[in-house]
C-alpha cells in the first residue's frame, strides 16, 4: 500500500473567499511560488470562469515555472441542458491552459432537485460529460464531490452512483467533500472507507470547519485511505474557514509518520504561514497550532523550571522542526540558525561562525519589536543584512529631504510632492502629483532617481498594504507600511515603520529602489 498523502492547497481560491481577504493578482502569483517553493503537490488558482482577476492570474502564471506543484483552474460540471463542448465555463478551464482542471459536482439529492432542479439522471450525466471531455482534452482531473457527507447519509446509493459516475468517466481523483463542515470524524471515515472500497482511482477529502473538526475530520479520512487532503494556509476559508494545511501537514508527517513533504520543508512552515498572513494584510494568530508564536511558548512558574530541564516534557515536538522557536529558550544558536537560513535563501553566504551572525539577529529583534517584520518584506531584509555585513556600505543614494501636500483646485484634489535626492556629490530636487500622497511622492523619486539610473524606469509599485500596529493611541498610532514592487521579471517586498504614514511609505519606498539597484 502506497501510504504517500498528497497536499492540495486552494488558498488562492477557497481561502479567498474568507471575510476580509482579497488578493491581488500580484499576491496570488506571489503566494502560488511560494506554495511551490515550499513543495505542495496542487496549487488551485482560481476559478477562470467567475471573474478577470482569475483569468489574468492564469494568464499570467503560464508564464513561471513551478518546479514541484501542478497549477490546477477550478470549476463546475457542465450547465443542465447544455452539451459540454458549448459551456461556456468548462471552454475557459481548458483556456486556462493548466496541467490539472478540479470540477465539483452535486452528491446531494436534496441539491440536485432544489438546486440544480434537474433529474438524477441529468445530474449523472453532467458528471459524465464534463470528466470525459477534460480527459480527452488532455487534463488530470480532480472531481469534488460536493456536499458528500450530507448527501451520503440521505441517499447513501446515489452518493456512490456520482463518484462512481466520475470514476467511470476517467476522473483522476474523486475529492469527498463536507461542504457545510457539520460532520463528526466518526462519519467522515466511515463515509470514506466506504468510497475507498468502492473506487479504483484516489479518494481525496475537502473539509470545512463550521464545527471546529476540520483538521480532525481530513485526517480521519487520511485513516480511512484518502491519499490527498486539500486545504488553505492558515485555515482561510468561506465562513469559519477550510481545513487548515499548517496544521495537518505537521501532523501527518510527525504525528501520523505518513509520507506527504520532505521533514526540511517543514522546517519553513511558520515562515509560509506568516507569508500568507502578510499578503492578505491579516494579524497573525499568536495562537495557531504548531507556528503560532505562542505555540511553544512558556510563562514562568513550574512549566518553565520543567521546561528548562527537559523541553520535551511541556512540548509535543521540537518546534525548529516547523520553523518556530521555544520562547523562553531562544538561545544565540537557535536565533542564528533562523538568521542563516534565510540569509542563505537571500544570496548571503554566511557561515555559523561568521562574526556579523550575532549583530544581525540583534538588529532583527530590535526592528521587529519596534513594528518591523520581514516575512513578506524579505528585500528590507536583505538590505538590513547588507548594511551590517558591509559595514555601513555606501548607498546608492539619499532622501535628503521631501515635501508633500494637497490642495483643492477648482473641483479636484490635488496631490503633490517634492524630493531631495543626494547620488554620492550630485544632487537631483524633483515635484511630482499624483493620486495620492504616496502616488505623488512614489512619481517624484523614481523621477529624481532615474536621471542616475534609468534602469529604474522598469520598477513599479505594484502593491501597498498598511496595517495600525497598536490602534489604541487612535491616529497618533503606530502604521507599517508593506510595498511590493516588480521589474517586470521579479517581485520583491520592502517595509516601512513610522507614526507618520508619509514617513513610513517613504522608508519601503527608498527601500524598494535601493533593492532594486543592487545587483544579484
Amino acid at each position: 500500500m502506497n501510504n504517500r498523502v498528497e497536499i492540495y492547497d486552494t488558498t488562492l481560491r477557497d481561502g479567498s473567499q474568507g471575510e476580509g481577504i482579497n488578493f491581488s493578482v500580484v499576491d496570488k502569483l506571489r503566494i502560488a511560488e511560494k506554495l511551490d517553493e515550499f513543495g505542495v503537490h496542487y496549487i488551485e488558482g482560481g476559478w477562470p470562469g467567475s471573474n478577470p482577476k482569475d483569468i489574468e492570474f492564469f494568464a499570467q502564471a503560464r508564464r513561471r515555472r513551478f518546479r514541484n506543484a501542478r497549477l490546477a483552474a477550478f470549476g463546475s460540471t457542465r450547465r443542465k441542458g447544455v452539451p459540454v463542448a458549448k459551456d461556456p465555463q468548462v471552454r475557459l478551464l481548458l483556456e486556462a491552459e493548466t496541467p490539472v482542471v478540479t470540477i465539483y459536482g452535486k452528491t446531494s439529492l436534496l441539491h440536485v432537485r432544489e438546486v440544480l432542479r434537474c433529474s438524477p439522471e441529468e445530474n449523472l450525466a453532467m458528471i459524465r460529460d464534463t470528466v470525459r471531455f477534460l480527459k480527452e482534452h488532455g487534463k488530470f482531473v480532480v472531481y469534488d464531490a460536493e456536499h458528500c457527507f450530507d448527501g451520503y447519509k440521505l441517499d447513501a446509493d446515489y452518493a456512490r452512483a456520482t463518484w462512481q459516475a466520475a470514476e467511470e468517466a476517467g476522473a483522476d481523483l474523486v475529492v469527498l467533500c463536507d461542504t457545510n463542515g457539520g460532520s463528526l470524524p466518526g462519519e467522515i471515515e466511515r463515509i470514506t472507507r466506504d468510497a475507498v472500497s468502492r473506487l479504483r482511482c484516489g479518494v481525496g477529502i475537502h473539509t470545512h470547519d463550521d464545527i471546529g473538526l476540520g483538521v480532525a475530520n481530513a485526517l480521519a479520512a487520511v485513516e480511512a485511505g484518502a491519499m490527498h487532503v486539500q486545504g488553505t494556509i492558515n485555515g482561510y476559508g468561506e465562513r469559519t474557514g477550510n481545513c487548515n494545511l499548517t496544521s495537518v501537514m505537521p501532523c501527518l508527517v510527525f504525528k501520523m509518520k505518513r509520507p506527504c513533504l520532505p521533514a526540511r520543508a517543514m522546517r519553513k512552515l511558520r515562515e509560509l504561514s506568516l507569508f500568507v498572513d502578510e499578503m492578505a494584510n491579516l494579524r497573525p494568530n499568536p495562537r495557531q497550532p504548531w507556528v503560532g508564536s505562542a505555540a511553544f511558548a512558556h510563562k514562568g512558574g513550574t512549566h518553565v523550571n520543567a521546561v528548562l530541564k527537559l523541553a520535551a516534557s511541556y512540548e509535543h515536538i521540537d518546534p525548529a522542526l516547523v520553523g518556530n522557536s521555544r520562547n523562553v529558550l531562544i538561545s544565540d544558536l537557535a536565533g542564528r540558525a533562523n538568521i542563516l537560513m534565510k540569509a542563505h535563501a537571500l544570496g548571503f553566504r554566511l557561515k555559523p561562525d561568521t562574526p556579523e551572525l550575532k549583530e544581525i539577529l540583534a538588529a532583527v529583534k530590535q526592528r521587529e519589536h519596534a513594528g518591523y517584520e520581514y516575512e513578506a518584506a524579505e528585500a528590507s531584509l536583505a538590505l538590513l543584512i547588507r548594511s551590517i555585513l558591509e559595514h555601513d556600505p555606501e548607498l546608492f543614494f539619499t532622501v535628503d529631504t521631501y515635501h508633500v501636500s494637497m490642495r483643492r483646485d477648482k473641483m479636484e484634489s490635488i496631490c503633490e510632492a517634492t524630493v531631495r535626492v543626494r547620488v554620492r556629490d550630485r544632487v537631483a530636487h524633483t515635484v511630482a502629483e499624483g493620486d495620492g500622497p504616496v502616488n505623488a511622492l512614489d512619481g517624484a523619486l523614481r523621477l529624481a532617481l532615474m536621471r542616475f539610473y534609468p534602469r529604474l524606469e522598469r520598477v513599479r509599485l505594484t502593491d501597498y498594504k498598511v496595517r495600525i500596529l497598536n490602534g489604541e493611541t487612535g491616529t497618533a498610532a503606530k502604521t507599517r507600511v508593506l510595498i511590493t514592487s516588480s521589474d517586470g521579471k521579479r517581485d520583491w517586498g520592502t517595509v516601512g515603520v513610522s507614526e507618520n504614514i508619509i514617513e513610513a511609505s517613504l522608508e519601503a519606498l527608498a527601500d524598494s529602489m535601493e533593492y532594486a539597484l543592487l545587483k544579484r
